[in-house]
């Protein structure tokens, strides 16, 4: 990401921040339902029928069914909240919304309100946007549910969070949902955001086009774009560590299917405050460098080289810009001046005070591969490379020398010769 973009350390490590029934499926991949055990207790059928029952609702648009199985005597607070998630969702382009049901969480050490009865059954939202989506976004959701007479309702989404089980927030929560669709995906914003998802949905498609010419069609090209409302949303979709102000965009996902190489709930989510500051060139890279993660992340194991993952992103996001290299980067160039680097850029300085210099330097290293091997042969070494995970570097050292016929060594010379003539006045 250098000043515009998060690390790929987050890009990667975010594809596994989350990976972590009841289906009702509208589309036209459906997911077969859990079916209920047949010596289930009957409360654990009722709470199953439930979920059913608001599934169905969300893809219904039935706001009264929907309501229905919200705790009449549940925190007012809590009933206004399941409301507007409701109301939020009117324009979401849903797929599947379903919930899946696993073992009970035990109560015994928590103060509830008083009810007949009380349970808490493992649940997790799968969901699925449409167009974007080839499998369903997997997420908790802390739900306790309580039974009146012989009635059971969902009641809280905090009350366990005493237990460490927290209700995944999704952008639904935090505001009405406004969708701008092109080719290439759409972009989710709030009242308010509108401006720059109408900048982004401009150069979308372009982007998605963009990171194709280079990576291939050998990727769904539907890309969901988020752009929250501030930085608790941010937190939510993206995590404590990356929603600070200095980060633009960050791509995430679930995680990727290790069998069918499938990258699950992959997003690209943009701090409104600095992404929406960026001019168009700055706005037009930032977009193609997370896009590109998104392409490759099916193709990249956690670990793989730090100087490949990014700086291939910030080739693909670079690339045709017209972007003179000693504005795309300065501290590159203020390096040159004053003494070629003398090793490539290690995982360790893409955080902290060398990141912009690490991003750079990966940037132009990438520019040179593709000059030695062309882009085609670029792409193969970001394959066999990214494809490793966390090699050791006799192992990435035999690739260079496969792919390139040169070692270590020689690249780095090769490279160092290059910013000599990149950067001469």
């Amino acid at each position: 990401m250098s000043r515009y973009r998060v690390p790929l350390a987050v890009a990667v490590a975010l594809t596994f921040l989350t990976g972590l029934g009841l289906a009702v499926v509208p589309s036209d991949q459906p997911t077969p339902a859990t079916a209920a055990p047949t010596a289930a207790p009957a409360a654990d059928q009722a709470l199953r029928e439930l979920l059913d029952r608001r599934a169905r609702a969300v893809l219904e648009r039935d706001e009264a069914a929907f309501t229905a199985d919200l705790d009449p005597r549940a925190d007012p607070e809590f009933r206004r909240r399941q409301l507007d998630l409701f109301r939020n969702l009117a324009a979401v382009p849903l797929a599947e919304w379903t919930y899946r049901v696993s073992e009970a969480t035990s109560l015994d050490s928590l103060d509830l309100p008083a009810a007949d009865e009380h349970r808490a059954p493992g649940v997790r939202l799968a969901y699925r946007l449409r167009g974007v989506d080839v499998a369903p976004s997997s997420q908790p959701m802390g739900y306790l549910f309580s039974r009146r007479d012989e009635r059971w309702y969902l009641s809280s989404d905090t009350a366990l969070e005493p237990l460490g089980k927290r209700t995944w927030r999704g952008p639904w929560d935090f505001g009405p949902c406004r969708v701008l669709a092109g080719t290439g995906g759409f972009v989710l914003s709030h009242p308010g955001g509108e401006a720059l998802a109408a900048r982004v949905l401009a150069e979308l498609d372009g982007a998605v086009a963009a990171v194709t010419d280079v990576w291939g069609e050998a990727w769904p090209r539907q890309v969901a774009v988020l752009v929250p409302t501030g930085v608790e949303e941010m937190r939510a979709l993206v995590g404590d560590g990356f929603a600070t102000g200095g980060i633009a965009g960050v791509a995430v996902a679930d995680r990727v299917d290790p069998v069918t190489r499938t990258a699950l709930g992959q997003r690209v989510v943009l701090n409104p405050d600095t992404a929406g500051a960026l001019p168009a060139e700055p706005l037009r890279v930032l977009l193609r460098h997370e896009i590109t993660h998104v392409a490759t992340r099916a193709s990249t194991v956690d670990g793989a080289p730090m100087w490949l993952l990014e700086g291939f992103a910030d080739y693909v996001g670079y690339r045709g810009s017209g972007v003179p290299v000693t504005r795309a980067a300065p501290a590159l160039a203020a390096q040159v001046r004053a003494g070629l680097p003398t090793a490539l850029p290690a995982d360790a300085d893409f955080r902290g005070d060398r990141m912009e210099l690490a991003y750079q330097q990966s940037w132009s290293l990438n520019r040179y591969l593709a000059r030695r091997l062309g882009e085609p042969g670029l792409v193969a070494l970001y394959r066999r490379l990214a494809g490793m995970g966390r090699a050791p570097e006799s192992e990435v050292d035999g690739v260079l020398l496969e792919t390139m016929g040169e070692s270590r060594v020689e690249l780095l010379a090769g490279w160092r010769e290059f910013l000599a003539q990149e950067f001469t006045p």
